[in-house]
């Protein structure tokens, strides 16, 4: 089965290998029948709230990777919001020029921030998805930076043109779902923590097949794991196939 990855980390500065170890990865993907990757970039590289050197460091990194892998790599512009208005729009239109399909937010801020304004107003005009990281937390003292899933459906509701993939279902987990569920322009994607029995078939029961996609978080998850929260679920061979493939290719308008 072909399948479309979009969320993957090939350049780690932690595991030490750099490029080498991303042209391993890209050739693990291969072999696992992956078609196609979006790379989000070394996302904590320079910290939670990266300065724009870094930013720009990590973006450069992911136009390497779509230099050396044409037609196979997305890359999504990695940004930190804090950094205000000029700086965000400018690294945008950089990356855009460069082919980038889409924008990553980590955990530089909370998504429910007004700091997220000026790109999602980019991401508007440009066309662009944006993915922001999510996980159903407890921590309060934390909301500052982190993000959980009522803070991507407030963002969703204020952009509501705006496509957005809300990351690590399995980290999200029912929370996640429902905290969505209202919000059309909101995709979610597999990844996360270890899979859970029927997640994914939840996820697919309350927002419909089109909104779930496939992703893996690789090096820090593992290919045939990921690839199996989907393939070991209870779904039909066809919605399974919309899943790993068709519904990423569509919201990437891939060629």
């Amino acid at each position: 089965m072909r399948v479309i990855d979009v969320h993957t980390h090939p350049i780690l500065r932690h595991d030490k290998r750099g490029r080498a170890g991303a042209a391993q990865l890209i050739q693990r993907a291969q072999d696992r029948g992956i078609v196609h990757v979006v790379v989000l970039g070394d996302v904590l590289a320079f910290g939670k709230s990266p300065h724009a050197a870094g930013i720009r460091k990590i973006n450069d990194e992911t136009a390497w990777l779509m230099g050396e892998y044409p037609g196979y790599v997305t890359g999504f512009c990695h940004l930190n919001p804090t950094l205000g208005d000029a700086v965000t729009r400018e690294e945008i239109a950089r990356c855009a020029a460069m082919g980038f399909r889409g924008l990553k937010l980590e955990i530089a801020n909370n998504a429910a921030d007004d700091c997220m304004r000026p790109l999602m107003e980019e991401a508007e005009a440009r066309d662009l998805v944006v993915l922001q990281h999510a996980w159903s937390m407890t921590k309060i003292n934390e909301r500052s930076f982190h993000t959980d899933p009522e803070d991507v459906a407030t963002l969703a509701k204020r952009f509501p043109n705006v496509r957005i993939i809300m990351a690590h279902l399995t980290g999200c987990g029912v929370r996640g779902v429902l905290a969505v569920r209202d919000c059309p322009n909101v995709w979610v994607d597999t990844s996360g923590a270890a899979p859970e029995a029927g997640l994914v078939e939840y996820a697919v029961e309350q927002l419909g097949v089109e909104r779930v996609l496939y992703g893996s978080d690789v090096p820090i998850r593992d290919f045939g794991v990921a690839i199996a929260r989907v393939t070991g679920s209870r779904l039909s061979a066809a919605d399974q196939k919309k899943i790993l493939h068709d519904n990423a290719h569509s919201l990437l308008r891939l060629p």
